[in-house]
């Protein structure tokens, strides 16, 4: 079984309660604490190591990591990070070094961001390090982006590079937080993921919630220099494109938005975000699947992104 029909079998045994506006299967839940123009945003996520970082890694990235994945489930509901929670797993012997490293890059990314850590958990995790992060966050009532909103005629974007994330990019990337309140503040983006499960995995996300398809152009998806790279290093390296479409851990934004506003964001974020990319890569369709145009021509997207079971 894969890791997302699993949690599909999981979501009907979730009771839920009245204050529980969007539950499993968006980026955060998000609940009405009844404080007025508010709703919570609540986000929990672990690191592995071995999975999701090398045993030897150097500590204040594997901090930085843990923390930043659930900052950027925040940011693609366009809300605000308030406090997070820590569980920390521990095998028998550890470096207590080490462990406050850890903290020192969870905190320094924390403060950026006005992120308060309150405490959590330290329990014993037989063979390896694991760290846990609950985070809680906030969004004007009603304006959480879902992934469920895109519509045929919407114009498909992505922010930043693609790839990479085997190079090392995924312990050092930055939520997109402030842009993608920037987003919602003056557009009407219709639906939004962070790309954790590559581009081929999340837009299909958003496409199942949505129900709806995609094309994309190959061209246009904008590929980081580090897949660049390691697809010219040797013949047997994983070509640019596909790294792009299924490495995952970019932690960019893919959002949707009317077709006729393309033109105008592409014009407003260069004056707002000038030292970051981003891409028109495709358009939402009526019809279901996801097709993509290269030198080939137009064919149906058989790559998946990253399934943790596979």
């Amino acid at each position: 079984m894969q890791e997302f029909e699993l949690i599909q079998k999981l979501i009907p045994l979730l009771p839920g309660n009245a204050s529980l506006r969007v539950g499993a299967g968006d980026d955060c839940a998000v609940i009405d604490m009844g404080v007025p123009g508010r709703e919570l945003l609540f986000k929990t996520d672990a690191v592995v190591e071995g999975i999701h970082f090398k045993p030897g890694e150097e500590p204040e990235r594997i901090g930085h990591k843990a923390l930043a994945r659930c900052l950027s489930d925040i940011a693609a509901m366009a809300g605000t990070p308030l406090a997070a929670l820590v569980t920390l797993g521990l095998p028998p012997q550890f470096d207590p070094a080490v462990i406050e490293a850890i903290y020192r890059g969870m905190g320094t990314l924390a403060e950026r961001h006005g992120v308060a850590i309150a405490g959590g958990e330290t329990t014993t995790n037989p063979d390896r390090m694991l760290l846990s992060i609950a985070l809680i966050g906030w969004v004007e009532r009603g304006k959480a982006v879902l992934r469920g909103g895109a519509r045929p005629g919407d114009a498909l974007f992505v922010t930043g590079e693609l790839g990479g994330s085997l190079a090392g990019k995924h312990l050092d990337f930055q939520p997109r937080l402030e842009e993608a309140r920037w987003l919602a503040r003056h557009f009407e983006i219709h639906s939004m993921i962070d790309l954790s499960d590559g581009l081929a995995g999340d837009l299909r996300h958003i496409l199942k919630a949505s129900h709806a398809g995609a094309d994309m152009l190959a061209t246009a998806i904008p590929l980081s220099r580090a897949a660049r790279l390691a697809s010219r290093a040797k013949s047997s390296a994983k070509p640019a494109l596909l790294a792009a479409l299924t490495d995952g851990e970019d932690f960019e934004l893919l959002f949707t938005l009317p077709g006729r506003l393309a033109v105008q964001l592409l014009d407003a974020w260069k004056k707002e975000f000038p030292k970051l990319r981003l891409s028109c890569i495709g358009k939402i369709t009526a019809d279901a699947g996801v097709r993509i145009r290269d030198k080939q021509g137009v064919r149906p997207l058989t790559v998946h992104g990253y399934s943790h079971f596979k």
